[in-house]
C-alpha cells in the first residue's frame, strides 16, 4: 500500500491522490505528472538514448544475508491493506481504514490456517494503521485501541497457528517521534533524534511525512538497529517498508531528498543483525534504475503502484490490475532466490468483493503465478467463494509460482500476448493473454518458444493433456481471458532451438541480434539468408559485412560439440539505406501535432526538444519517413518516461497498428532519454508514423530512426 504513515492517530490512513493512468484499453485517468513531464529547460543534444549514470550511486559492497533461506521462494500469505482500502459495504464500518484491529487480523489468520495453509500460504502481514507514535526511544508502538495486547501478543497468536507474522513501517524518521530533536536513540549514548536528521529538517518518503535521515551520522544506523531489534523481539518474520524512493514518481537525480538507497542499505544491515530471520521488502513502485541496489539490500520490491482501486470493490481490471503486464516486463531478469518482483495483493477469492469477473480472476492468478510473484491474498478469507478457493489452491499453479522462474513476453506489440518461462527440466511454461476488450485468438508458436518437434501439452487450469502437439498452442480467448500451459517437448534430451530471437539494432552494414539461451547449448551459429555469418558463445551477436538496403532473414542454432538444434524462428529485416539510419525528430516542422501535444525543452534530448503531453486527443505524427523498398524495418524510438511505464499505438500510414511499451524510470525523471525498438512494415517511398493513445497519456517522444 502507499498510505501516509500513522502520524496522526485520530486521522485514518489517507491515500495519495495521484490518479491512475489509462493505457490502451486500460481505463485510467490523466495525471498531474503529464504536464510537468514536458517542461524541462532546452539544452545541448546528446547522441543516443542511454541512461546516464548521473544520479545513480554505485552499489556498495552488499551485506551478505545472515539467513539465506529467507525468501528462497516467493512468499505466500495474506495482507490487511486490501480490506482497509475498500469501500465495499460493511468492511470498514467505522470509516476509511477502520478494518485493522487485533480481532480482525486474528480472524483472518484463523481462516488462513484453516483454508490456505495446507497449500503453502503462511504469512499474515499487518499493513498500515497498527502504529500509534513511538516509545521514549522513538521506536514504534501499537495503537492500544486497535491492538490492546500489543504486537508481541498478536505475533505469538499467529505463530501458534503455525503461521508467520508480518509488519509495516515507513522510511524516514516520523515527525511524531522527533520531539524537537530530544528523543534519545536506544543503546546509543549521546545520540538523539537531532543527530540523525539534516539541520534543515528536509522531508522524505512517498508522502513527505518523515524527516530524511542523514546516514553520515553513526547514530543513524543505531536507530535502524533499534527498530529492527524491536520487531525481532515481537517475533516479526516479515517487514514491509513503504514510501521508498527513488520510485513512486519521486527521487529523480535532481531530487536527492527522495533517494532512500542509504535508508535501505542501513535497514538491510539492521535486519541481518537483529537476531531473527526476517524478510525485508520495499514499496511502492520502485525505480528500476536502482535495481542493483534493491537486489543487494532487500528481499523484494513492488514494481507498480497499489493494485487496489479505492472504490466500492477491492480492485478493477482497468483501474488497477492490467497495468502489471506492462510494468513488470523490465524487471523480469531482476527476480530470483532471495529477492522477488512483487505485483501486489492477489484479490481473486471473493467474487462479489473482488471487482473482477471470473475470467479476469483466473487471468489475474495466472499472471502472478507465471511471474513468480509473491502470492498474498487481500480478500476476506472468511468469505472465499468456491471459485476463489479453487483458484488460490490449484497446486499446479502454485508450483509454477514457487519454481521461481519468472516468465517474459515474446513481444508486446499487440494486446494479445504470449509469456513464457523455460524451466530447468526442459519444459516451457506458457501463458496466453488477451488484454483487449473483445474476444481474440492468441497463439504461442513453438519455434519462437524454442521448442523443437512435437510435445505433450498440459492445460493447467483444465487439467487435461494433449500428446504429440506440433507447431503451436493457441486459443480463442474472451476479453481479458487467458490460458496456462506446461509444454514438455518429446525430445527433451536434445539441444533446444534458441527462443525469442530479435533484432535490437540495425545500421547500413550490421544487424544486432539477441535471443534466449538454448537448453544444452554451449555456443550458437548465426545464419543470414541460409549462410552462416557468425558464431557466438553468448546469446547476442553483431552480424557485420552486410549490404545496405538489403533484406536478410536471420536464424540461430544452438550447438554443443557435434550436436546442433534446429533453426530458430526466422527474423526478417532490411538493413538501413545508404547514408542511414535516418533520424526523424518528433519536434520537426514536418511533424503533425494534434490536441495539446507540444514541443518542450529537454536538455539531454536530441536538438534540446521533445514532444510531450501526448495522449487522449493529442498525438504526434512523424511524416516523410522515406525508404526505397517495402519491407520490415527496425524503428527505434527515443523517449522520456518518469512514470512506471506507459504505452502508445504506432499507426503506420493510417493502416497497420502496433503497440509500444515504454519502460519508465518511475522516479519522475522526464529528462533522461531511453530507447525502445520495434520491427515495423514500411512501404517504399514516404511513410507516416502516428504516435497516440486515445485512452491515456504516453511517454514524451524525442525521435525515431529508420
Amino acid at each position: 500500500m502507499s498510505v501516509r504513515p500513522d502520524a496522526a492517530p485520530q486521522t485514518p490512513p489517507v491515500r495519495r491522490t495521484r490518479s491512475r493512468r489509462r493505457t490502451g484499453v486500460i481505463a485510467l485517468a490523466a495525471t498531474a505528472l503529464v504536464s510537468a513531464a514536458a517542461i524541462a529547460p532546452a539544452g545541448a543534444a546528446v547522441p543516443d538514448a542511454t541512461i546516464p549514470a548521473t544520479g545513480v550511486p554505485a552499489t556498495k559492497t552488499p551485506v551478505p544475508a545472515t539467513y539465506p533461506q529467507v525468501a528462497a521462494k516467493p512468499y505466500m500469505g495474506w495482507s490487511s491493506w486490501s480490506l482497509q482500502s475498500t469501500n465495499y459495504p460493511g468492511v470498514n464500518p467505522d470509516g476509511p481504514g477502520s478494518f485493522i484491529s487485533e480481532k480482525n487480523i486474528l480472524t483472518q489468520a484463523h481462516a488462513l490456517a484453516t483454508k490456505l495453509k495446507p497449500y503453502g500460504y503462511e504469512y499474515v502481514n499487518v499493513d498500515a494503521g497498527w502504529q500509534l507514535g513511538g516509545d521514549e526511544y522513538g521506536r514504534p508502538v501499537a495503537n492500544p485501541a486497535r491492538f490492546p495486547r500489543g504486537m508481541k501478543a498478536l505475533g505469538d497468536d499467529i505463530h501458534q497457528l503455525g503461521l508467520k507474522f508480518g509488519i509495516y513501517t515507513v522510511v524516514g524518521l516520523g515527525f511524531d517521534v522527533y520531539r524537537d530533536g530530544t528523543t534519545p536513540i536506544y543503546d546509543a549514548p549521546g545520540c538523539f533524534t537531532r543527530d540523525i536528521v539534516y539541520p534543515d529538517l528536509r522531508t522524505t518518503n512517498g508522502w513527505d511525512q518523515a524527516y530524511k535521515i542523514n546516514y553520515a551520522s553513526p547514530c543513524a544506523q543505531k536507530y535502524a538497529d533499534s527498530i529492527a531489534k524491536t520487531f525481532a523481539s515481537w517475533g516479526v518474520d516479515f517487514i514491509k517498508m513503504d514510501g521508498v524512493g527513488p520510485g513512486s514518481w519521486k527521487g529523480a537525480p535532481d531530487d536527492p531528498n527522495h533517494n532512500n538507497t542509504e535508508d535501505v542499505e542501513s535497514w538491510w544491515r539492521a535486519v541481518q543483525n537483529a537476531g531473527r530471520p526476517m524478510q525485508y521488502t520495499l514499496s511502492w513502485s520502485l525505480s528500476h534504475r536502482y535495481a542493483d541496489s534493491w537486489k543487494a539490500n532487500s528481499n523484494g520490491w513492488r514494481i507498480d503502484t497499489d493494485v487496489e482501486c479505492y472504490c466500492d470493490t477491492i480492485v478493477r481490471w482497468t483501474g488497477s490490475v492490467v497495468q502489471r503486464w506492462w510494468d513488470v516486463a523490465q524487471w523480469v531478469d531482476d527476480a530470483g532466490p532471495g529477492h522477488w518482483n512483487n505485483l501486489d495483493a492477489l484479490n481473486v477469492g471473493v467474487g462479489a468483493m473482488d471487482g473482477v469477473n471470473e475470467t479476469e480472476r483466473q487471468t489475474y492468478m495466472t499472471f502472478w503465478a507465471i511471474n513468480s510473484a509473491p502470492l498474498f491474498a487481500g480478500d476476506d478469507l472468511t468469505k472465499l467463494d468456491a471459485y476463489g478457493l479453487k483458484l488460490l489452491t490449484k497446486r499446479e499453479v502454485i508450483a509454477i509460482d514457487q519454481a521461481g522462474v519468472p516468465a517474459r513476453p515474446l513481444n508486446q506489440n499487440q494486446l494479445q500476448q504470449t509469456w513464457y518461462a523455460k524451466n530447468a527440466d526442459g519444459s516451457v511454461t506458457v501463458g496466453l493473454f488477451n488484454l483487449a476488450d473483445s474476444p481474440a485468438t492468441v497463439t504461442g508458436r513453438f519455434d519462437e518458444l524454442g521448442i523443437t518437434g512435437k510435445a505433450k501439452v498440459r492445460d493447467i487450469w483444465a487439467a487435461t493433456n494433449s500428446n504429440n502437439v506440433s507447431a503451436q498452442v493457441g486459443a480463442q480467448l474472451p476479453a481479458h481471458g487467458s490460458k496456462l500451459y506446461k509444454i514438455y517437448p518429446n525430445n527433451l534430451g536434445s539441444v533446444s532451438k534458441p527462443a525469442n530471437v530479435k533484432a535490437t539494432d540495425v545500421s547500413r552494414t550490421t544487424v544486432t541480434l539477441n535471443w534466449r539461451p538454448s537448453t544444452g547449448a554451449t555456443a550458437y551459429k548465426v545464419f543470414a539468408n541460409g549462410k552462416q555469418v557468425a558464431t557466438s558463445s553468448a546469446t547476442s551477436v553483431v552480424v557485420t559485412g552486410l549490404l545496405p538496403q538489403t533484406q536478410y532473414t536471420f536464424e540461430v542454432k544452438g550447438v554443443d560439440g557435434g550436436r546442433s538444434s534446429e533453426a530458430s524462428a526466422p527474423v526478417t529485416m532490411l538493413t538501413a539505406k545508404s547514408g542511414g539510419p535516418t533520424r526523424y525528430e518528433a519536434e520537426a516542422s514536418t511533424s503533425t501535432l494534434t490536441g495539446n501535444a507540444s514541443a518542450n525543452g529537454c536538455t539531454l534530448c536530441s536538438g534540446g526538444q521533445k514532444i510531450g503531453n501526448i495522449g487522449y486527443d493529442a498525438s504526434v505524427t512523424l511524416n516523410g519517413i522515406t525508404v526505397p523498398t517495402t519491407g520490415m524495418y527496425l524503428v527505434k524510438i527515443a523517449y522520456t518516461d518518469g512514470d512506471t511505464s506507459r504505452q502508445s499505438m504506432l499507426t503506420v500510414n493510417d493502416a497497420d497498428t502496433y503497440w509500444v511499451n515504454y519502460h519508465g524510470l518511475g522516479d519522475n525523471d522526464w529528462g533522461t532519454p531511453q530507447v525502445v525498438y520495434l520491427p515495423v512494415k514500411l512501404q517504399a517511398g514516404s511513410n507516416s508514423i502516428k504516435v497516440s493513445n486515445p485512452n491515456g497519456y504516453i511517454a514524451d517522444i524525442d525521435w525515431i530512426t529508420v
